[in-house]
């Protein structure tokens, strides 16, 4: 519940994750803010705060671990929780003010505007375009040397290319090596100050901020030229049209009139980046978990097989692979694409028994929430039968959230889910994997980053 603040009794006192003199736990958080959290959860409990900073510019964070705290954050008490935590405001700026970081009216209107073009029947139409990309990607892995693959790298490739084709149309080569070159710069940048306690202005021209700059101009440039070419009629070859720019540019209504220029460009830089680099992630470790266990790839395998025979997965097909499907759910559990949501209080309000003050920094980790003891016994451990109808009946609802929750819960849920189902079912059914590496650091960055290769040794199972 919401408290007010003036007259509010104040809960017990909030357990504190011990840092080091001056600043706190800083550079604990940026050296591997996925295990500190971990640690301040196994240490003290399911509300936790963790001081950053040096004094006079230090953040307190407010770190809720439990699945009811995190349906609290999203769900029932969504609208006393916003996004205006430095990180989104970052994003903000880089990445424009579409779905994941506009507010209130803003964002409200977009989500009418965009809504229709994410109906279930809309999204099934764009498993043609995914079962393409991916036949491309098994195709050219007949090429690899000694037979190794670097999943988290092709998986990157072909859920960028899928996201870029269904977005673009035929447009997609023009943004593909772009969108490749630049948002690494650009998401390197917006961490660097996400993280950093003091931040000088964007316009001064400092090395970093003229890469960074180069970059989003660059970026800007691709997109303001394919939606120019949209709004002139001059649409898409492929699908008459039907590409997502296209029905972006073309929605409007009465109510909430249309999207200009600039917002179009502020939601397909928001598709980009939230479209490709989730899925990917979901992909890669699918695929990795599932060479480090070959029963359950067996399995899977089986599953695929006879379901599909030897045609192109459709739409469809996601219900009838149930097993796949809590493959893909384990996946997103160890391995949540975005493993860290920050939001902001408005009001003091009790969570778990403690006070988080107006204006508290909250900190809700997917990743965290994703290996609690009390939701998930041997939390570690490898095991889609998690996932089966019983089990997840069983457990909260907010216990597994990859997609985030609420009223801001992501559009694309059924597209990613789509994606991932079709092109692993593809991806198995021609080559078995044998993992090559089998311990892959990872660390949090806009989304879940991979510190090295996740390297497999694949065998072709056709012809």
């Amino acid at each position: 519940m919401a408290v007010d603040t003036t007259n509010a009794e104040v809960g017990r006192e909030i357990p504190v994750l011990a840092g080091v003199p001056v600043v706190g736990s800083l550079f604990e958080l940026k050296a591997d803010a996925l295990g500190t959290y971990l640690r301040a959860q196994r240490q003290h409990g399911d509300v936790v705060r963790v001081s950053v900073g040096p004094p006079g510019l230090r953040a307190e964070l407010y770190c809720v671990f439990s699945a009811e705290g995190a349906q609290q954050v999203l769900a029932a008490q969504s609208a006393n929780f916003r996004k205006d935590n430095p990180f989104y405001q970052e994003i903000r700026e880089s990445f424009g003010n579409g779905l994941l970081t506009s507010q209130d009216e803003d964002y409200l209107r977009q989500r009418r505007l965009v809504q229709p073009l994410f109906t279930k029947r809309r999204v099934d139409g764009y498993a043609g375009a995914v079962a393409a990309e991916t036949a491309s990607v098994i195709a050219a892995w007949r090429e690899a040397a000694d037979g190794v693959v670097d999943v988290s790298d092709q998986m990157m490739h072909l859920a960028l290319r899928a996201v870029a084709r269904i977005l673009f149309g035929t447009d997609v080569e023009a943004t593909v090596d772009v969108v490749d070159r630049c948002f690494p710069v650009i998401t390197e940048y917006v961490l660097g100050r996400g993280y950093s306690p003091v931040n000088i202005p964007r316009a001064w021209p400092t090395p970093n901020n003229r890469r960074a700059a180069a970059a989003l101009d660059e970026l800007y440039g691709v997109c303001d030229q394919i939606i120019s070419g949209r709004r002139s009629g001059a649409g898409s070859e492929e699908g008459e049209g039907q590409d997502l720019l296209s029905l972006l540019a073309a929605a409007k209504s009465s109510d909430d009139g249309e999207f200009d220029a600039s917002e179009l460009r502020d939601q397909v830089l928001i598709f980009l980046l939230a479209g490709h680099e989730t899925t990917a992630t979901s992909l890669s470790f699918a695929l990795h978990l599932l060479a480090r266990h070959p029963e359950q790839q067996r399995r899977a395998r089986e599953e695929i097989n006879r379901v599909l025979g030897d045609r192109t997965p459709e739409a469809a097909d996601l219900d009838r692979l149930p097993y796949l499907t809590q493959v893909l759910k384990e996946a997103m559990r160890l391995y949540p694409a975005a493993p860290i949501i920050g939001r902001n209080a408005v009001a003091a309000t009790e969570i778990g028994g403690y006070t988080i003050p107006a204006g508290g920094n909250v900190i809700l980790a997917p990743w965290v929430t994703h290996r609690h003891p009390d939701y998930w016994p041997d939390p570690e451990r490898f095991d889609p039968e998690r996932f089966t109808p019983e089990a997840e009946a069983a457990r909260p609802r907010y216990a597994w959230f990859p997609f985030g929750g609420g009223p801001r819960a992501c559009i694309g849920q059924h597209f990613s889910m789509l994606e991932s189902v079709i092109a692993l079912a593809m991806i198995l059914r021609a080559y078995e994997f044998e993992a090559v590496d089998t311990d892959i650091p990872v660390s949090a960055g806009i989304t879940l980053v991979t510190q090295g290769p996740t390297r497999c040794r694949v065998k072709s199972l056709e012809g």
